[in-house]
């Protein structure tokens, strides 16, 4: 295995043939990858088919105990940036966004003179901000990682690598998460990257942000490449049965479980003046949410959208008592519910459950995926050990994980899988509400389909379920019986879904619909 730098004027880093084997098994063989400047080279293909293993060889970065061979090769001068799919695991939490930036700017303005540093320093950060889509950047200075949305925490790692001057940024699931405004943004942005003569490496379950970037497309599928050419070829004329699983996958999804309306009855949840807020360091806490009303009826599916740090995540985590800087109240029942996960009951805890978009950091890496579903069931409900893992087993198993599956650590499961076990983790509370949290926005069009046919299916299969589906996706928004969006921590509009998005009354969510339709449509950057 060689990782060295390459003088070709048309490459700017390249991969030859690269196999990464661990434990005995392939996780990538044989991929070739060339990326140039000014193009964007796009990979898609399910969780765990290789395209994170192979963007990371870029780097130098490899699975613990891997054996790899082939070559890597960098031009000189090569700088690689990578901006991760989950970017809160390389951000540091205990340091605010001014400090994490300002140390990458600082070592630029040193030729300046002393007193002309702190401010040179300073403009470089909110410009690499503004590049990363972030215009409102002098806000968000003082906070910490957890207190961004995930959409915002991505964009401030795409800042540090534009910070670096990299001349390949490995993109990494870039739009996961975030609303058809903010993606288009992105595309803009990752356009405006490669216009720079930087070469893009992509890494996207998003078909639609693929076909508006990519040059050129390369489908993997069990670590090797099945397919590859320009996205018009492949849109048009796939040749490869996985390309076009994918491509059918994308189609929209059909109304099922939820079509029907659920009884009529009192809210399971309702929510009266809501104000949440966070706390902005020294200067005390800024309101990031306000909503008046809002109510969820007992077998109901509500889906809440809105672009990236509307708000979304900060409601779901105020149904969940995660987030306890709020006023207002939330009821279950009619009955009101503490603020803080840790002064509910176990019945009120087992009573709302909360799934997280981030599904691995949601499990301790060290222990089997089975025991710790099963503890739920102890913990919340009371049962013995054996029956709690018996129950756990029977739950993953109907999820589609089955049992020799489920007996590895959560390192040895893809993305998707490991929604699977967080969902079926929440579900062996029993609860009365479920809330999931963008579960299905990094995962591939055939795994998300599978994930939503799941949610559906549960929800008619139970009278005493009701849903929360927190999403920027309008796609699957379509599931829901009624629709909240949120736009800059209002709830600007809700209604039944079909009228919502069919003749929606709020400008955002007409511009939201607007530019969902032109990515769809594979409009690339305006």
């Amino acid at each position: 295995m060689t990782h060295e730098n390459v003088t070709a004027l048309d490459s700017v880093a390249e991969v030859r043939d690269l196999r990464v084997e661990v434990d005995g098994r392939a996780i990538v063989d044989g991929v070739r990858l060339s990326a140039r400047p000014g193009r964007v080279t796009a990979l898609v293909g399910a969780s765990g088919s290789g395209k994170t293993t192979t963007g990371l060889a870029l780097l130098g970065e490899y699975p613990p105990g891997a054996r790899v061979t082939g070559d890597v090769r960098l031009a000189a001068g090569g700088l690689v940036g990578y901006i991760p799919q989950h970017p809160a695991a390389v951000l540091n939490p205990a340091r605010r966004i001014t400090a994490l930036l300002t140390d990458i700017a600082r070592p630029q303005v040193r030729h300046l003179p002393r007193a002309r540093r702190r401010e040179a320093a300073r403009e470089r950060v909110l410009r690499a901000l503004t590049e990363a889509q972030l215009p409102d950047a002098r806000s968000l200075l003082r906070r910490y990682p957890h207190q961004l949305s995930g959409g915002q925490q991505q964009r401030v790692v795409l800042a540090q690598a534009l910070l670096l001057g990299a001349r390949v940024i490995v993109a990494d699931e870039p739009t996961t998460g975030q609303d058809a405004l903010t993606k288009s943004r992105v595309v803009n942005q990752l356009a405006a990257v490669a216009a720079r003569g930087i070469a893009v490496v992509l890494l996207s379950h998003d078909l639609d942000v693929v076909r508006a970037l990519a040059d050129e497309v390369l489908v993997m599928r069990a670590g090797r490449v099945v397919e590859s050419g320009p996205p018009q070829r492949l849109w048009l004329a796939p040749r490869h049965e996985w390309t076009r699983a994918l491509l059918q996958g994308q189609m929209s999804l059909p109304r099922s479980a939820a079509s029907a309306d659920p009884a009529p009855g009192e809210p399971v949840l309702r929510i009266r003046d809501l104000v949440a807020r966070h706390r902005d360091g020294a200067r005390g806490t800024t309101v990031v949410l306000r909503a008046p009303a809002l109510d969820l009826c007992p077998g109901e599916c509500l889906a809440v959208v809105g672009r990236s740090g509307s708000g979304k995540t900060t409601l779901a985590r105020c149904l969940a008592g995660l987030h306890r800087e709020h006023d207002g109240e939330i009821a279950l029942d009619g009955t009101p519910l503490p603020r803080s996960v840790r002064d509910r009951d176990r019945a009120q805890l087992a009573a709302v459950q909360y799934v997280f978009q981030d599904a691995r950091a949601a499990f301790d890496e060290h222990r089997p995926v089975l025991p710790q579903v099963a503890r739920t069931a102890v913990r919340l409900r009371g049962v013995d050990d054996h029956a709690a893992r018996t129950e756990a087993l029977t739950t993953l198993t109907r999820l589609g994980l089955p049992a020799d599956l489920v007996q590895r650590r959560p390192g040895q499961l893809s993305g998707g899988e490991l929604q699977r076990a967080a969902l079926a983790r929440a579900l062996l509370a029993h609860p009365r509400v479920l809330i999931c949290d963008e579960i299905t926005s990094g995962l591939d069009t055939v795994t998300r389909r599978g994930i939503l046919d799941t949610l559906m299916t549960l929800l008619g299969d139970r009278d005493d379920l009701s849903l929360v589906l927190i999403t920027h996706d309008l796609d699957t928004a379509t599931l829901a019986h009624r629709i909240a969006v949120l736009e800059c921590g209002e709830l600007v509009e809700q209604g039944p879904a079909q009228r919502v998005l069919s003749e929606p009354s709020h400008p955002f969510t007409v511009s939201l619909m607007e530019t969902t339709a032109r990515l769809g449509a594979g409009a690339g950057p305006s």
